[in-house]
Order: structure tokens, then sequence, then C-alpha cells
């Protein structure tokens, strides 16, 4: 059986299950037929309002600052990027919106967005409620990376680089720990990530314990709480391509990954390459975390949270569950890193707020997955 014969199949496996109506959140648990016209137009629809609000808390968030901005005028300032304008707005305005605003909006809605894909996409093939982009390490290996090019004092741009090469050297490390048992079971793959993940936050406290008291090691407990206080255009453009490259493999195997969500064996019989899926996820997903996480540092939970929230919302079916992801991360980690910027006289780290409001619902989780993961 072909790949596209297996992803039409796949459309009903994927959402089998109970009704997500009643909020039950885990994958696979929405009997409601993805071929369903009634309920594909109900998806369109929210995923319409999803991008509108997207889209609101963009705009809104030119507005949100100690500097303010009329409406007219950040519009204003933005179209003048793309089609001539007369200039009625000051030098400080156009700073405040393109300099200082806009780097901070785009790398908290590409983060928030990558975040949350990741973790939909582990959620489904791992077919477990509380799978997060933490799972194999990639998170913590991207933290190592950046606190060692800041503890030998290297540019912020190879600091970067280097977050994102140590992500795909944990998953890689969790991979090869996961072979060397000759188990190729997932369950194996995530006390692999644990190992690592563990491993590399030993070895970022080693880091934390060498670096200088009085100006580096502010500078990495500041970066591990998550944040955008240093984003820049140019970091968001160079992590841009893998998050979007992997965003469109994802979608291009939708269907097989929706059957993945129920188990190997119905992947198999429909003819589907079941280690090429997987290898395929894994590496989309731990290539989002990285790029994330070179941008904004360790900002937790957002990937395990935002996708029970787009399941609650359009279901299981993954060709509606990637685009809800996307949609609420970027307007999720967006309203978070507004709140940090405006709710206090300090600018906060997201990533405390994120924990504030990840903590209780993962307890939450915890009590819904109680009775088994189905």
């Amino acid at each position: 059986m072909s790949l596209d014969n297996a992803g039409t199949q796949a459309r009903t496996f994927g959402d089998t299950g109970r009704n997500a109506g009643t909020g039950d959140c885990r994958p696979g648990a929405d009997r409601r037929p993805a071929g369903s016209d009634a309920w594909r137009s109900s998806q369109g629809i929210r995923l319409t309002v999803l991008l509108a609000v997207l889209l609101t808390a963009f705009f809104g968030s030119f507005l949100i600052g100690r500097y303010p901005v009329s409406p007219d005028t950040v519009l204003a300032i933005l179209l003048s990027k793309i089609i001539a304008l007369p200039q009625t707005w000051t030098e400080t305005m156009d700073t405040v919106v393109m300099k200082v605003r806009l780097p901070r909006i785009a790398a908290a809605m590409l983060v928030g967005g990558a975040l949350a894909v990741s973790g939909a996409a582990f959620q489904n093939l791992f077919r477990n409620p509380l799978a997060s982009p933490m799972i194999l390490g990639a998170s913590w290996g991207a933290g190592f990376g950046a606190v060692l090019g800041m503890v030998i004092h290297l540019p912020w741009l190879w600091i970067q680089a280097l977050a994102f090469f140590f992500g795909l050297f944990a998953v890689f490390c969790t991979v090869c720990i996961s072979s060397f048992f000759g188990n190729k079971s997932m369950v194996t793959l995530v006390l692999g990530g644990m190992v690592v993940s563990t491993f590399f936050q030993a070895l970022i406290f080693a880091l934390k314990y060498l670096a200088d008291p009085m100006d580096t090691l502010p500078a990495i407990t500041f970066w591990l709480m998550g944040g955008f206080t240093k984003a820049t255009l140019a970091e968001v453009g160079w992590a841009l391509p893998p998050v979007v490259a992997s965003l469109a493999a994802l979608y291009a195997t939708r269907w097989q990954i929706n059957v993945l969500s129920v188990g190997e064996e119905e992947a198999h019989t429909m003819g589907i390459n079941v280690r090429l899926i997987q290898t395929l996820v894994l590496v989309c997903a731990t290539l989002m975390t990285a790029a994330a996480v070179s941008i904004s540092g360790v900002i937790q939970w957002v990937g395990l949270v935002v996708p029970h929230i787009a399941r609650m919302l359009v279901g299981t079916n993954f060709a509606a569950l990637l685009p809800a992801s996307l949609l609420i991360g970027g307007a999720y980690l967006l309203l978070m890193d507004n709140l940090s910027r405006s709710i206090f006289s300090l600018d906060i780290q997201v990533g405390i707020f994120t924990a504030l409001l990840g903590a209780p619902f993962f307890v939450f989780l915890l009590a819904r997955t109680r009775k088994g993961w189905g």
C-alpha cells in the first residue's frame, strides 16, 4: 500500500477515541471522523479565529511598553518598510518599533510556535500526554552549548551556533544510548533522553561554578531563565529556515503521523515505513527545539501545555493540530512576554511566567491521566 493511500485511511485512525469536545485532550481521543464536512468546517473556523487572535496579539504588542506609540503610528511605520509613505513620526518612534519591539515580538512568535509544534509531534510520536521538547535532551544540550560560549566569551552569534550544535548532539547521544542496548522501543529512547538531559544539566552547573561571578554568571543565570531581551531580527532570520523546513516536513507527513499516534502495528499494516517517519519526526522536532533555544534560552512548559489546548479546540487530527499548535504557541508566548515586560517596572524573564502557569497545568494533566494512556 502506498503512503498516499495510507495517509487517506489514516484520517479515520488519527481521530479515534473519545470525543474531544468532552475535554479529553489525549492523542487519539476524538471519535469524529476527520473526513466529516461539518467537523472540517468547524476546524477551519477555529483555525481562522486563532489566526485572528495571533494577528491581534502581534499588532497589540507594539502598543505595550514604557515609551508610548499610537496605533496609527505603529501601522504607518510598519507599512513604510513595504511601501513609500511620508514620515510623520520621530526617529525615536521608528527605533522603538523596528529595533526594540519588532525583534522581540517576532522571536516570541517563532519560539512559541516552534516549541508548541515540537511538543505536539513528540506527544503523537510517543503516544504520551506528558511528552515535550525536553524529552530527548535537546533543550538542555542547547543550553549547555550557549553557556559554554558565554564562559569562554564568544560573540553572541557563535553562542547561538554552539547552542544549536549541542542541541542536535544531545539527541544524537540519546539515539546512540537507545541503540547500544539494542532496543528500538520509544521507552528506551525516552529513558536515554532523561540520562542525556541530566548529564548536560550537570555540565551546566559545573560551568556556572567556573564562571566569573561578577559578569558571566549573572548572564548565564538570566539566559537559562528564558527570555527575549537580547533578541534581534538577524537571530530570528537565522533560526527561521530550519523551523520552516521542519514544519513543512511534518505537515507533508501528517497522515502518517496520525497513524503512528494509534500504534506501530496499524502503521505497518498500512504500508508505512515506521522507522523513517519516526526518525523524521525526531529530527524535525529537535531542529525546531534547538533553533528556539538558541534564540530564547530554556523556556519550559510551552511544548507541554499548548498542544493540549490545541487538541481541545481542533481535535487530534495532526493536519489541524499542527497549525493550531503553531498559532496558539506563538500567541501564548507573545502574551507571556507582554506580561513579563509590562506587569512590573523590571523586565522579568518570560520563562518565569511560563513556569508559573505550566506547573499547575502539569498537575491537571497528571490528574487526567491517572487512569492510563489510551
